[in-house]
């Protein structure tokens, strides 16, 4: 990263105080009449060492939003800062450096490569980085994510948990300044389900991770420090540090609108 983009970057968190922020991001797909616009001017702000949940009806834009946030797409409009720079001026060879240095994902398919075993998967965004790995940081996320026994089995010899504990610790092992987590918990069972959440829990509490998470299960964003409601592209309620009950409802509020 430029030295022009690290003083923008710096500039920009001294006056925010935002580790993701955007600005009245819009995204339309096509044009004309049969243009579909899936965001409508979305701002929001992202705090340091919070799990923010990001919940809505199908089709309200929850998972462009996260997208166009960790850089996987562009806005149409609008702006996106993560530490301060402005991802939506750098090039692709720039985005990849950035999201290599400062975004981890999570994803509902663990998306983890099938001939590499759990620490091969767990080390590689690493080895793509370059750089000197932090073995004794590598050993402790290995640890706290329950896969110390695991080490050397492939994806096809572990459970749906356990994968997906593997895609956890292969996002946090680079320290990102924010994880991107969609529908984590979405192909599990609930007893599963419900030890990942603790995990989510544990890597904001005990870590400082900052954790931006879109789901559809009140259980899951019932962890989160605050919940925001999409529907037809906007940003419509936002709760805080609420209970299932409290969510569900929100979400028949939301639904209704």
């Amino acid at each position: 990263m430029t030295s022009a983009m690290s003083e923008e970057r710096t500039a920009a968190e001294g006056t925010t105080g935002a580790v993701v922020q955007a600005n009245e991001i819009t995204r339309v797909y096509g044009e004309g009449d049969t243009a579909v616009h899936a965001l409508n001017g979305c701002s929001l702000a992202v705090s340091r060492g919070e799990l923010t949940a990001v919940m809505g009806p199908s089709g309200s834009g929850k998972s462009t939003m996260m997208h166009i946030l960790a850089g996987l797409d562009r806005p149409t409009e609008g702006s996106v800062t993560i530490e301060g720079a402005d991802i939506t001026k750098l090039n692709d060879n720039e985005l990849t450096k950035l999201r290599r240095q400062h975004i981890g994902f999570i994803f509902q398919f663990f998306n983890l490569l099938p001939m590499l075993t759990a620490e091969e998967n767990i080390r590689l965004p690493l080895e793509l980085a370059g750089g000197k790995i932090d073995t004794e940081w590598l050993d402790e996320v290995i640890k706290r994510t329950g896969l110390d026994d695991r080490r050397t089995h492939r994806p096809s010899e572990l459970s749906g948990g356990q994968q997906q504990r593997v895609a956890i610790a292969r996002a946090l092992a680079s320290r990102p300044t924010v994880i991107f987590a969609d529908e984590p918990t979405g192909n599990l069972d609930s007893a599963t389900s419900g030890e990942i959440l603790d995990l989510l829990h544990e890597m904001v509490a005990d870590f400082g991770q900052t954790i931006v998470m879109v789901t559809h299960d009140a259980r899951a964003a019932a962890i989160a420090n605050r919940i925001l409601f999409l529907a037809d592209g906007c940003i419509v309620k936002e709760l805080k540090a609420a209970n299932q009950g409290e969510i569900v409802a929100a979400m028949d509020e939301v639904a209704q609108q």
